[in-house]
């Protein structure tokens, strides 16, 4: 349990499907929160979904290309955030690889495996949760 520390949550609302994230107390996750709302389209690489963010930072010093599906990462390389589900075309075994290194900076809440049925170009919009 934690104390004195206020959760903060996001929600991706990519029309047909929501879901929300609980942010970790990363600077990543400050400057994803300050810029929000984030309105974006969709993108698919695998089982994974991306989307631009007007937010512009380096990798952080624990940032990985490998993540437990679920995670959110931001994407230093691109500048946007990355939810993976399952395998991307460089995953080895039942890996969930993005293409390089990402900044973790949040938890979604609920079954990610529902972002297979987001398609590309899909509106995007991440709010306050």
């Amino acid at each position: 349990m934690t104390q004195g520390r206020n959760v903060v949550r996001i929600r991706f609302d990519f029309g047909t499907l929501t879901l929300d994230a609980e942010l970790l107390d990363t600077p990543t996750a400050q400057a994803v929160a300050a810029a929000l709302p984030i309105s974006s389209r969709a993108l698919t690489w695998g089982e994974e979904v991306y989307f631009d963010v007007p937010v512009k930072l380096t990798r952080e010093k624990d940032a990985r290309a490998v993540v437990t599906p679920g995670e959110v990462a931001y994407w230093p390389d691109g500048h946007c955030i990355a939810l993976g589900f399952g395998r991307t075309p460089i995953s080895q075994g039942g890996e969930c690889r993005l293409a390089s290194p990402c900044n973790i900076f949040g938890k979604i809440a609920g079954d990610v495996r529902t972002l297979a049925r987001v398609e590309a170009g899909a509106r995007v919009t991440v709010t306050a949760g």
